[in-house]
């Protein structure tokens, strides 16, 4: 398995890189937090002028057909800048329509959701009912539900799409930690739910999508962190020498730096096992989510603690960065759990 990135995914990298880079500046993030949680501006010229919120949608359907390794070099790249985007609904949800829905299906939300002309998010229902699609249940923590048109609803008996706006629906938004990706409640009372045909492959290319996307994120906003720790460093003096010149400050970004490599690695070779359908897919997945978040939370925390009293004011951004990291580390399965997913596998095949 290759892992170094082709000229054509190096290109796609670069690019989002400096489209984030420019855009998603904290004046503007900042601004979308204390509004509705999404930087309407950038998510249109995100999904319209670079033509990204199709990336890994089939071509017929206003997609680019590309993979899970091109979609992780873009969500790295929103990562490293916290952008306010809705960008884990529209992965889920999107791969989900295109992997289970119908061509009816396809046709009708598919173009819409790669446009951004309207918002999707996902959300696993536990205890669903579904009375000849009428659905009543809970969704609890979805992520951008306070503004979601579409919802994608996941339970053990099958995958719905609910208008956010359709009767028997009612969104409840909370005041959460991370107002760049706020969560909500989302209660159905009888909603009417249009059922994609294939709820096995929509559940699992929606799984993918979003562990592979949390994962990307977490390790573009971990790169985030050393290299703005870093530039500190260099600038910041203490006792006639800058602060990185001291050992014990220069060991705390070498194990940084370490601890990033390593999630790089466990990133991309999920984002490869799923693209070929590889037989570790499932231990890839596991094994990114869990140690990508916990990377970034470990070096957000580094990174207001070596800024010193700088990095605890609300006006650095080393909070925003702490607060998703916290947000990552939660959303679809904590680290505890994927870790025993693994170790059941590894279990498994030695007995």
């Amino acid at each position: 398995m290759d892992f170094a990135l082709t000229d054509e995914q190096a290109m796609i990298a670069d690019t989002a890189r400096q489209f984030f880079a420019e855009n998603s500046t904290s004046a503007r993030t900042r601004g979308a937090m204390a509004a509705d949680g999404v930087d309407r501006d950038l998510w249109r010229a995100y999904c319209q002028e670079l033509g990204f919120g199709g990336l890994s949608l089939p071509e017929e359907f206003g997609g680019a057909a590309l993979g899970m390794v091109e979609f992780a070099t873009v969500a790295e790249a929103a990562g490293a800048q916290v952008s306010a985007i809705p960008l884990l609904g529209q992965a889920m949800a999107g791969s989900a329509i295109a992997a289970g829905g119908s061509d009816a299906q396809k046709g009708e939300w598919l173009p819409r959701i790669a446009s951004g002309e309207l918002i999707a998010v996902a959300a696993e229902c536990a205890d669903l009912k579904a009375d000849d699609d009428m659905l009543t249940g809970r969704c609890d923590f979805v992520a951008h539900g306070n503004v979601a048109d579409i919802l994608l609803v996941i339970a053990p008996g099958g995958a719905w799409l609910v208008e956010t706006g359709a009767k028997g629906v009612t969104v409840e938004a909370h005041l959460t930690m991370d107002q760049t990706r706020p969560l909500a409640t989302i209660i159905l009372d009888r909603a009417a739910g249009t059922p994609l045909p294939d709820a096995s492959a929509a559940a699992s290319a929606a799984q993918d999508s979003g562990w592979i996307c949390l994962a990307a994120e977490a390790l573009g906003g971990a790169q985030a962190c050393l290299d703005r720790t870093v530039a500190y460093a260099k600038e910041r003096v203490q006792f006639g020498r800058a602060i990185g010149s001291f050992q014990a400050y220069k060991h705390r970004l070498a194990d940084m730096m370490v601890e990033i490599e390593q999630a790089r690695s466990a990133v991309y070779w999920a984002a490869c096992t799923v693209d070929e359908q590889s037989g570790d897919s499932a231990l890839a997945l596991h094994a990114a989510k869990s140690f990508a978040a916990d990377t970034y939370f470990k070096c957000a925390g580094d990174m207001i603690q070596l800024h010193g009293g700088i990095g605890f004011t609300w006006e650095h951004d080393a909070h925003l960065f702490f607060k998703r990291a916290r947000s990552i580390q939660t959303l679809l399965k904590n680290g505890n759990w994927h870790r025993e997913q693994v170790a059941a596998m590894i279990l498994g095949e030695a007995a």
